[in-house]
């Protein structure tokens, strides 16, 4: 028998390592797909949706109410997967003086996906449909945290007659982008990390996403609402990245609602310095950070000025997530907008 080359023996346990490596790589895959899968069986089982399931067409959609009383006061979350989480520290305390209720958007946590495209027209039809669906026709009060903000904004627009009063979680703004690009030429457009959510979408069913979550760490949250917002994160990546595509579009809808008219608004604007991890991930000097911060403050202060009887909270020990840092804050002004409602309610009666 023919002796091999040393060279025909470096291709040959060269095709055996490369067939191994993928052999190997092929398990991996399979073996992330069993744990996303008994990940997504546990996640029903464990963690099952606190509120109820509204059917709003078709497809199902969940809310949180908890407490009694009118307004209703109805939280919208920003941009992320988070949903009704992102209120855990605020959403009891809200409904020990009033109705209070959080909801998923289309595709996040235990509310069903929707095919069609979204931006804050569509996320405003769809809390419509929630809310009559769920027997709650107002007066409400809408929070709106980040993009949250654009979202009621547009509800106001196209529900108004419901919306009695806001309050604005450091609430992004329809102009945002071009107005902090031209005060620290940054680009400021979430867009950016448009390939990083399309690519944890696409890859969701192979338990990166998951892992990922569960080893994240929980922040200021509970364990327990860390651990639910984790378990749900993986189909939740895609709901998200369905309203980071709609962005532009959402600016779009939300700039064409230009006033609130008098209904009692409260702006809170976070103004805590970046960190560094912060400007190191805008890629901004110290002083640039400042700029960026104070440009925001004028943008919350037009927000603010929608509403003749609205006024700007400068909160300058909290970062982006409020309801998070400094719970108690706003706790405290969606109170006082419930009670000047209430106020106007009472007024209206004596009339």
């Amino acid at each position: 028998m023919t002796k091999l080359t040393g060279w025909a023996r470096v291709r040959r346990w060269g095709k055996r390592m490369l067939l191994g490596l993928l052999a190997l790589l092929v398990l991996l895959v399979a073996a992330g797909a069993i744990y996303e899968a008994l990940g997504r069986k546990n996640a029903a089982a464990n963690y099952p949706p606190p509120g109820k399931l509204v059917d709003v067409g078709g497809r199902k959609m969940h809310i949180d109410c908890r407490g009694t009383g009118s307004p209703t006061v109805v939280f919208e979350s920003g941009l992320g997967t988070g949903g009704t989480i992102d209120w855990t520290l605020v959403h009891d305390e809200i409904a020990g003086f009033t109705r209070a209720c959080a909801y998923d958007r289309a595709g996040i946590m235990w509310s069903d996906a929707k095919d069609t495209p979204q931006r804050a027209g569509a996320v405003a039809d769809d809390l419509h449909a929630l809310l009559k669906g769920a027997g709650i026709t107002g007066p409400l009060v809408l929070v709106g945290h980040s993009i949250g903000g654009p979202y009621t904004r547009t509800y106001v627009g196209k529900y108004g007659e419901q919306v009695a009063g806001l309050v604005m979680v450091d609430a992004s703004h329809p102009d945002q982008v071009a107005r902090l690009g031209k005060a620290v030429k940054v680009d400021a457009h979430p867009g950016q990390a448009g390939w990083i959510m399309h690519t944890a979408t696409a890859l969701s069913w192979t338990g990166i996403v998951r892992f990922a979550m569960a080893n994240a760490g929980q922040g200021k949250l509970p364990k327990d609402a860390a651990a639910r917002m984790a378990a749900y994160a993986s189909t939740s990546v895609h709901g998200a990245t369905s309203e980071l595509d709609g962005f532009d579009a959402t600016m779009d809808d939300a700039r064409a609602v230009r006033s609130f008219g008098n209904r009692p608004l409260i702006v809170l604007t976070a103004m805590a310095p970046f960190k560094p991890e912060e400007l190191k991930g805008l890629s901004l000097k110290a002083s640039d950070g400042a700029r960026f911060k104070q440009e925001w403050k004028v943008l919350n202060a037009e927000q603010a000025a929608l509403s003749t009887r609205g006024r700007q909270q400068i909160v300058p020990d909290a970062g982006h997530y409020i309801q998070i840092d400094r719970p108690e804050v706003v706790i405290a002004a969606v109170r006082e907008v419930v009670d000047e409602v209430r106020a106007d309610t009472q007024a209206a009666a004596k009339k």
